[in-house]
């Protein structure tokens, strides 16, 4: 399939909310996204249709993720509820796209996508370090048309970044300063009951003020899936592997480098991988990635994005589907993004690092 040949709109919806109440900031972001909400959410069900999980218990599902998310910041729920009255969508639905990494844990049928992560810490311009980051988000190709870059305020901080139709958070950086980037990772007893990984970025981006505030409040966070979130402030950037587990430090590259693509770096949870997920994948791209940064250390975002343009006969760091594929098996790149915590500020890429001049960057500021 030809890269101009993705599912994407002639023009990349923004939605922008700024309400303190969080039921109307959901409400207004629901009525920004109704039309592209429900085609979302049509992918969806054939996705879960796909999995062979029945609507039933998707429904089920998506209401013990709303249950657990009352329980621990009833303000996210009304986030979501909001969001569904604003486009005209039932609740439990909208529920199960912000939980559908843990509803889709439960099948064998539809494997996950794939991404690729890396922050640098490099020079700042006034001096002293600052970090850097970039990442693809990789997913199914179905659903190119179904994202969009967001602008959210009203809570704690302001956060801006890109996510899906539907989904309160994924990739962003805040008005504090905080950047998040999000990897999904595959364990054995990875299910609904917890805060969902997304979910769980929405609180992160809205209250935590640097990267040691992060970390606190999602160790204090009821998990029962996994996910890792590289998150990174001018000052520290830590990766962490997200896991029924636990929650664990991961080891960094180097002094300066954080890496990440799909596997779980610690022990603890690597013992309950779903290595049948993404290996050996992403193992390979990790090892690719690892050994270019080593040849040619990464000092700017240009650089940064160069590190991820693969071809032919490299591992898939840009990733490309296959025409010849079902649907659940047809993985693209389908944004690219950047995000300066100094300049509180994300760069997202309507496609793969390949088409960086190709194709149209927006740029957010929260």
């Amino acid at each position: 399939m030809p890269l101009a040949s993705f599912p994407r709109p002639a023009h990349r919806l923004h939605v922008a909310a700024d309400a303190a109440d969080p039921r109307e900031r959901g409400r207004r972001r629901g009525a920004l996204l109704t039309g592209g909400l429900h085609d979302a959410l049509d992918v969806y069900d054939r996705l879960f249709a796909l999995a062979e999980i029945p609507e039933t218990t998707v429904r089920d599902d998506a209401h013990r993720a709303l249950d657990a998310v009352d329980a621990f910041r009833p303000a996210l729920r009304a986030q979501i509820e909001g969001l569904a009255d604003g486009a005209g969508a039932d609740l439990w639905r909208v529920a199960a796209l912000n939980a559908r990494t843990e509803i889709l844990a439960r099948s064998r049928a539809v494997p996950p996508g794939e991404c690729s992560t890396v922050v640098r810490r490099v020079p700042a311009p006034g001096g002293g370090t600052t970090h850097l980051g970039i990442q693809t988000w990789d997913w199914h190709v179905e659903l190119g048309s179904s994202w969009h870059t967001v602008d959210a305020a009203g809570g704690a901080h302001r956060y801006v970044g890109l996510t899906e139709h539907g989904i309160l958070a994924k990739i962003g950086v805040n008005s504090a300063g905080l950047a998040l980037h999000f990897n999904i990772l595959g364990h054995r007893d990875d299910r609904v009951g917890g805060i969902p990984v997304h979910v769980l970025a929405a609180l992160v981006l809205e209250e935590a003020a640097d990267a040691d505030e992060a970390v606190d409040l999602i160790r204090s966070a009821p998990l029962t899936s996994s996910g890792s979130f590289l998150l990174f402030d001018e000052r520290r950037a830590v990766l962490l592997d997200l896991s029924p587990d636990g929650v664990f430090e991961a080891p960094a590259v180097d002094d300066a480098t954080r890496l990440r693509t799909n596997h779980f770096l610690t022990p603890a949870p690597a013992r309950h991988e779903k290595t049948w997920l993404y290996q050996p994948d992403s193992g390979e791209r990790y090892d690719f990635l690892r050994d270019r940064l080593a040849r040619t250390p990464a000092a700017d975002h240009d650089a940064l994005l160069r590190l991820l343009v693969t071809g032919p006969g490299e591992p898939p760091v840009t990733c490309v589907p296959d025409p010849e594929a079902p649907l659940g098996r047809r993985w693209a790149s389908l944004a690219t993004v950047l995000l300066d915590p100094a300049a509180r500020t994300a760069r997202v890429l309507d496609g793969t690092p390949a088409e960086h001049a190709d194709r149209p960057w927006y740029e957010l500021r929260a």
